[in-house]
């Protein structure tokens, strides 16, 4: 039986074989223009932006290490995981420019081909499909979509060309803040202004979508079951591409609104390839540290191991914060990179908040589906639909992401079925990645690391089960005889593992509910309502305090928008606080 690592790890081990651990300077000042609650990626964006305006900023750091969920953590010697967030595509382009993050020593692993489903049974027309392959290749996506239906062939070229068309209308609107409807931190005029470019991107935005208008309502409003039921007829083509409107979320295919879901998912961009993902060379954490290393540059001071214990106001405007140890740190500003709970319900004293705002605050949505299991094997799964050519050499599907219990849609269902029960699924929908087949800096030579993103798992368990070691090291077990079915010899080449239930997601990096972004991605906690319309702007109603974490527009994901638009909102605003 394995046991869950974290345990047997002393702390000084974890800190210097931590990515971004060097990132954190000693000495920390009593008051500046704006500090900065956790130094997860968003709160680095933001920091660099304002330091880069010639504000002085610090960053507050609760962990012995930077990056929030964009972290690498080398917990099995050797072997260096990126053990929350995993791949990377949603990165905004003007910050990857802005902030010159490649000139930071940000590198990434384009992949091609991204998906990659095996057939534990061989099925398909003929019954000998034994796997889907799915890339950038269009030729190639027919040939492999035709084994299982030639009109899904015909009709898949069509389906990327109108999502492609959809997110290229969209996607100003993540570099934007959202319409707002209630003036919080701003002068009348300044509120009426902001409206106005808001409703003229709006309008731009239907426009550009066109004909396209009544598609991209019915992804928005839509069980992502529904719409691709519309455009094919076969599994498990169904099933890979229904993993896009779940992953994540707490949610079914056939719930209306996780269209939207798969819709963000194909958002991002890297290397000028549209919808591209990739790995980031030496883990996630090298993102986090690419923008701290900006921010450093500028002047920004961060600082690890910095718990905060409360926002501090006086009057009617925020003054700063302090810290668990008692120290108090003055700002004219603060912003948050923390959960809108932790942030409006933790941090801030009762009472000085609107009481409406603080009910309606309480009852945001972070559930989470989520157990993360990550862990290092002395070799390469080898898949019984597509054996290994040479022992030790990663082949492409090894490249991409895996999905595991995706024969047909209707399991992802029951899983999630079992969830809303309380259970743990007997089938759980696997998302298997092993970024070592393309990026040799993360494991020793021969070995791999590999991540598993699995669902759907819940917070509370039934029958006043918790989530202790024991039931960790069972659901871990039922992950693992599910990959040895497509994979065999898998769990003989396990070497450790590091298994992190949703109440672990939450413990370790502050995701409320384990949600990975920051609240659920629901049409009523979207754009304006994210988290609430008294701070879709990014602005508390005290003033001085804003929320640039994964919590505000435009929502989850490594992306960063969220840290640039609630820096430029701060920016704004100073010449008045």
């Amino acid at each position: 039986m394995f046991q869950q690592k974290m345990t047997w790890l002393p702390l000084a081990y974890r800190q210097f074989h931590s990515s971004g651990a060097r990132s954190c300077q000693k000495s920390l000042k009593t008051s500046y223009d704006a500090v900065v609650i956790g130094g997860g990626h968003n709160g680095l964006i933001a920091a660099a932006y304002l330091q880069k305006s010639g504000k002085k900023v610090c960053v507050l750091e609760r962990r012995h290490v930077l990056g929030g969920a964009a972290v690498t953590e080398e917990l099995v010697p050797g072997f260096k995981f990126s053990r929350a967030s995993y791949v990377l595509s949603l990165l905004r382009p003007q910050i990857m420019k802005d902030l010159e993050l490649k000139k930071y020593g940000l590198k990434v692993y384009l992949r091609d081909p991204s998906s990659y489903t095996p057939l534990i049974e061989p099925g398909g027309k003929k019954g000998k499909a034994r796997s889907l392959l799915l890339g950038r290749s269009h030729e190639s996506n027919v040939k492999q979509i035709a084994q299982f239906s030639e009109k899904d062939a015909k009709a898949f070229g069509a389906y990327e060309d109108e999502l492609e068309r959809i997110v290229a209308a969209i996607t100003p609107l993540l570099d934007h803040p959202p319409v707002s409807i209630v003036r919080t931190g701003q002068s009348s005029f300044q509120h009426f202004k902001a409206t106005l470019r808001s409703a003229r991107l709006l309008a731009r935005t239907a426009s550009k979508l066109g004909k396209d208008l009544p598609a991209f309502y019915e992804l928005m409003t839509a069980p992502g079951q529904k719409v691709l039921n519309k455009w094919f007829e076969s599994e498990p083509l169904r099933a890979t591409l229904a993993t896009d409107s779940v992953i994540g979320a707490m949610t079914s295919p056939m719930i209306p609104g996780s269209a939207y879901v798969l819709l963000h998912h194909v958002m991002g961009e890297l290397e000028g390839v549209k919808g591209a993902w990739g790995y980031v060379e030496g883990g996630m954490g090298r993102v986090s540290e690419a923008i701290a290393a900006c921010a450093r540059d500028h002047g920004a001071e961060i600082f690890c191991d910095k718990p905060v214990a409360q926002i501090t106001s006086q009057g009617e405007r925020v003054t700063g914060v302090v810290l668990e140890d008692g120290r108090e740190v003055g700002a004219k500003i603060v912003l948050s990179n923390a959960t809108p709970k932790i942030t409006f319900l933790n941090l801030l004293p009762r009472g000085v908040l609107p009481a409406d705002l603080t009910e309606s605050l309480e009852h945001f949505d972070f559930t989470s589906p989520v157990t993360k299991i990550n862990v290092a094997v002395d070799r390469i799964p080898n898949f019984l639909a597509d054996p290994n050519v040479r022992e030790k050499e990663p082949m492409p599907h090894h490249r991409c992401t895996i999905h595991l219990n995706c024969e047909d849609s209707a399991l992802i269902h029951e899983a999630y079925l079992s969830a809303q029960m309380g259970q743990l699924p007997s089938k759980p929908m696997i998302e298997m990645v092993i970024p070592s087949s393309l990026d040799p800096t993360v494991a020793p030579p021969g070995k791999h690391v590999v991540l598993l993103f699995t669902q759907y798992t819940p917070y509370t368990l039934a029958d006043g089960r918790v989530w202790d070691d024991e039931t960790r090291n069972q659901y871990a077990d039922t992950v693992f005889d599910t990959i040895e079915q497509y994979a065999p010899g898998f769990k003989n080449s396990v070497v450790d593992r590091d298994v992190l239930s949703p109440p672990d997601l939450e413990r370790i990096f502050g995701l409320t509910g384990g949600n990975i972004f920051h609240g659920a991605m629901s049409l009523d906690q979207l754009y304006l309502s994210r988290p609430h319309p008294q701070i879709a702007n990014y602005r508390c109603p005290l003033p001085g305090l804003y929320l640039c974490g994964s919590g505000a527009h435009p929502g989850g994901g490594v992306m960063g928008s969220a840290g640039r638009l609630a820096a430029q909102a701060a920016l704004a605003d100073l010449p008045r606080l």
